[in-house]
């Protein structure tokens, strides 16, 4: 039977490896530290958004300046028409970073007057927990001559990424070289 010297090592390595594979995101927009700006083309926040996999406690970071723009949480509705009148939430701090608490789409539309318009603006989709690992999307029945087939994007890629997979191996290695220590 395994001694509690072996024991304890080895249950503190597996802990190690399922929290390196459970843990929240940080998410900088666009992939940058400075982010919220006017973007080089109207689609490319919802581009960069369509690629990633939003958790519930995952978080995205939003660097503007402060004094000459801001973030508005806003309605479905007014995120399609850049209505800045009537948002749910205003952030104006200049370094802004909102946690997802709960799934689904999530509207965001710059402050600054005509920003929204030129592309400023996301959409965030927080999957469920279910739905970590989607199902296959049913094919598409033919088009008709003449219809318009509107193609929708590839589905981002699962989230346990190349970043995931260096932290659980970190993780894993120390547990190792402590398992090690703790036997000899």
């Amino acid at each position: 039977m395994a001694s509690s010297k072996t024991l304890v090592p080895c249950l503190a390595l597996l802990l190690l490896f399922v929290i390196s594979f459970s843990e929240a995101k940080n998410f900088h927009i666009g992939g940058r530290k400075s982010s919220w700006k006017i973007p080089s083309y109207p689609t490319e926040y919802n581009h960069w958004a369509s690629k990633k996999r939003f958790q519930i406690g995952d978080s995205i970071d939003m660097k503007y300046d402060g004094k000459v723009d801001s973030v508005l949480e806003v309605s479905e509705e007014d995120y399609k028409n850049c209505n800045k009148s009537n948002p749910i939430k205003t952030y104006n701090d200049g370094n802004t970073k909102i946690t997802f608490d709960k799934s689904g789409p999530f509207y965001f539309i710059s402050g600054a007057e005509g920003h929204c318009e030129k592309g400023q603006k996301i959409e965030i989709r927080v999957i469920t927990p279910k739905h970590v690992n989607p199902p296959a999307a049913p094919q598409p029945s033919p088009a008709a001559a003449g219809d318009y087939i509107h193609h929708v994007p590839a589905p981002a890629p699962h989230r346990a990424g190349a970043a995931s997979l260096n932290v659980g191996f970190l993780s894993c290695a120390l547990a190792a070289v402590g398992v090690f220590v703790a036997l000899f």
